[in-house]
């Protein structure tokens, strides 16, 4: 088999999502086995387990931020109507995730650090968009209802406010945004269509991950693309990052919410950079050549991203210099060195940390592992990225310090 063709073939991986208060706990989806399914990997051990196992495959799955259950959702021969799901992370039975919601297609998901509590966004022809509030072992509460399509963007860190994207002016391809309290109350709206008359849309990236901060990072397309904003839901102030970057970007936070994550995308080649929000500056965090699908960082200062090129499939790497993921049944995480496969692919084998460049979106900006993108959620590399409003989810995570100096990027400081 050639070498162009193994790589096609090659089994992927995808970013692996990382439970918020126990990030030695990942949720990560391969087709290993042939179809797309959840895996449970305990980064303390190296153990990996297979979650799901269904014919027509599964990708849509959320760890609880306290790491102990994991949310999937199981539809019909992947026709997207079903219902939520969960399973004890170490293994188990599956048991219906909130009691009392029949089917419908997912329409977002936000867990609670609390570990009790959730809200669940749901669809369906006969009710149009519906979200619900729900508390373990009680009954789920409608918050939300409207014939036109809406979605959970996300919760607060301290779990007070919901962030909703929706899009009740008729214009389904482009979202307003609400946030309210959690008894359905409005605290504020943010609408770029102007009740439908422009097409611009809104999507929510998520709240900074800092109990009592009111700042939510969105995505929008003011000047013709995706790209984000940090908007105070509280005062209404917004901050437009003018990022000056030519091609689509993605961002998430930094748990401390003193800056974000920028994945930059263009001519087929990707970067990502730290963007302190005092400075107004953007910090190289050197990868090599190629593309990132997706990236976040870890509470031990490093980032993981998923990057290819055009010789190699798909892997999980950390600037700490390592490949950190393979597909289930190939090489142990960690064994591979990334400068060991970094050569072919620098243009200057001598300074393999230096990169020339010239001068929309994670999903316009933002990254993800299984599937989800919002706290307790996952993101898939392979399958398409779903739509506003969905069950993906990317991470926030700790300040970023690359494995070599990471340095400020000249003239890109707004």
């Amino acid at each position: 088999m050639p070498d162009w063709e193994k790589r096609f073939r090659a089994p992927r991986v995808s970013l692996p999502d990382w439970a918020q208060d126990a990030p030695h706990r990942s949720l990560f989806v391969s087709n290993a086995t042939g179809t797309y399914e959840l895996y449970a990997w305990d980064r303390s051990t190296g153990e990996q387990r297979q979650v799901t196992d269904r014919p027509n495959g599964t990708t849509d799955g959320v760890l609880t931020p306290d790491g102990e259950w994991i949310w999937w959702f199981d539809d019909k021969d992947g026709d997207e109507f079903g219902v939520w799901r969960r399973q004890p992370f170490t293994g188990g039975e599956d048991e219906l995730a909130v009691p009392g919601l029949d089917p419908s297609y997912p329409a977002g998901l936000a867990l609670g650090r609390d570990g009790r509590t959730a809200v669940v966004g749901r669809s369906t022809d006969e009710d149009g968009t519906t979200i619900h509030y729900a508390r373990l072992g009680e009954a789920p509460v409608e918050i939300y209802r409207h014939r036109e399509s809406a979605g959970v963007g996300d919760l607060s860190h301290d779990g007070s406010l919901l962030a909703i994207e929706h899009t009740e002016h008729g214009d389904a391809m482009h979202s307003a945004l609400r946030v309210t309290r959690l008894d359905g109350t409005t605290v504020a709206e943010l609408d770029d269509t102007r009740g439908g008359t422009r097409e611009l849309g809104l999507e929510v990236l998520g709240f900074a991950p800092v109990d009592g901060d009111t700042r939510l990072l969105i995505g929008h397309q003011r000047r013709g693309r995706w790209e984000p904003l940090v908007w105070d839901v509280a005062t209404g102030e917004e901050t437009d990052l003018a990022l000056e970057l030519p091609g689509d970007v993605s961002a998430e936070w930094y748990p401390d919410g003193s800056g974000l994550l920028i994945v930059h995308s263009f001519e087929a080649r990707s970067e990502l950079f730290r963007y302190d929000l005092a400075a107004r500056e953007l910090i190289e965090v050197p990868t090599p050549a190629g593309t990132v699908s997706g990236a976040t960082p870890r509470p031990d200062g490093s980032v993981e991203y998923l990057w290819s090129s055009a010789a190699e499939p798909p892997a999980v790497r950390s600037t700490t210099g390592r490949v950190v993921l393979d597909p289930p049944g190939m090489k142990s995480p960690g064994s591979v060195p990334v400068e060991d496969v970094w050569v072919e692919d620098r243009a200057d084998a001598s300074t393999p940390w230096s990169r020339s460049r010239p001068a929309r979106p994670a999903r316009s900006p933002r990254s993800s592992t299984s599937t989800a993108a919002r706290p307790g959620t996952t993101a898939t590399p392979s399958p398409p990225a779903p739509p506003p409003g969905s069950t993906t989810a990317t991470r926030w995570s700790a300040s970023t310090t690359a494995a070599r100096p990471a340095t400020a990027v000249p003239g890109r400081t707004p």
